[in-house]
């Protein structure tokens, strides 16, 4: 692929995977074009066969041949960009501390989305501001305001209704509340002690965190509020992430991974509390034919629908893991010791 031909990326302000991915992008100095409202109106224009699902962000890539091809899913994107690209890459040399990156990343696709989606619908004043933005960016600016009214109720109504979907109902607010102040609490004091999840310089994670982030500061009430009382400093890492297209990459580097200061282990170990019950759970579920799950997380009960997706993730990280070699398996498993982390390898 040519450094000059801009890529397609097809997406949404109020998007966290989009928001990622561009964050990513410049960073990368990757050459893109962003289309942003009605995706499938527009790829379809282009003779463009949709994905299925149709999820964003959604980016033309070549395929074998040549020809572009809609795909989303945001990690396995970056990692084919890192072959694609080989200036300023996003996932450490090191294999073990890669592996961890890699399990940061799921954890703020995959667990951190759903404080962001709880804020966004199970607030009034929060789904009065997302229900009113959201058809004003899908359709246009300009849209009347009879059509804007009819869309806000359309919406609104439809993304409630599938606040059970992540998990979010009376019985789980102050839970999920409660993993976010703590995920905030973490983020506060590792920032203290690195600029970036992992050292000096930025991976993958550090944009999966910054694309949910975008959102719970920079556009939902109720989580931005939260945010400005337990961590100045995530504020702050936000803004800096937005647009790190001047980072001197060359001289930064990442932490050696046994030399990772507690805070970041600490981070883990919120991991291994809420995501990783979460995900065995899930995937037993799959296995049973059970459409939903429940279980007890952190002293409170979780139930939530049975996801497919998942369950790929949980394989997907064995995966990551199966690759290493015996001496970074080993490496692997000594830092994520008493994690919780550890159970599902």
């Amino acid at each position: 692929m040519e450094m000059t031909q801009k890529i397609k990326i097809f997406g949404a302000t109020p998007s966290p995977y989009t928001q990622k991915i561009l964050a990513a992008f410049r960073y990368r100095h990757i050459p893109y074009i962003v289309y942003n409202g009605n995706i499938v109106k527009k790829i379809t224009k282009l003779g463009i066969d949709l994905p299925k699902p149709v999820l964003l962000p959604t980016i033309l890539l070549p395929n074998d041949n040549g020809a572009l091809v809609a795909t989303t899913d945001s990690t396995p994107i970056i990692r084919r960009l890192e072959n694609d690209f080989s200036e300023r890459k996003i996932i450490p040399d090191d294999p073990a501390l890669a592996f961890i990156n890699y399990l940061l990343e799921d954890f703020g696709d995959e667990w951190v989305t759903k404080y962001m989606f709880h804020y966004r619908w199970y607030f009034e004043e929060d789904a009065d501001v997302a229900g009113a933005i959201l058809p004003l960016v899908d359709i246009a600016i300009n849209t009347s305001n009879d059509t804007l009214t009819e869309y806000k109720k359309i919406v609104t109504e439809r993304q409630k209704g599938r606040l059970w979907v992540v998990g979010s109902n009376d019985r789980t607010a102050d839970f999920i509340d409660s993993s976010y102040k703590r995920f905030l609490n973490l983020m506060e004091d590792h920032l203290l002690n690195s600029p970036f999840l992992l050292g000096t310089k930025p991976s993958s994670s550090d944009f999966s965190f910054y694309g949910q982030l975008t959102q719970l500061i920079g556009f939902d009430p109720t989580p931005r509020k939260i945010a400005y009382e337990y961590s100045l400093r995530t504020v702050a890492w936000v803004d800096v992430l937005d647009d790190l297209s001047g980072h001197d990459a060359e001289n930064t580097s990442w932490t050696n991974l046994e030399d990772s200061p507690e805070s970041l282990k600490n981070m883990l170990k919120e991991v291994g509390k809420m995501y990783i019950p979460a995900l065995l759970a899930n995937s037993e579920a799959l296995i049973k034919g059970d459409e939903t799950w429940e279980m007890k997380i952190d002293n409170a009960v979780w139930k939530q629908k049975t996801f497919p997706y998942q369950a790929k993730c949980l394989k997907w990280i064995k995966n990551e893991f199966d690759l290493l070699n015996q001496e970074d398996k080993k490496r692997v498993l000594n830092f994520l010791d008493d994690t919780g982390c550890e159970t599902i390898l």
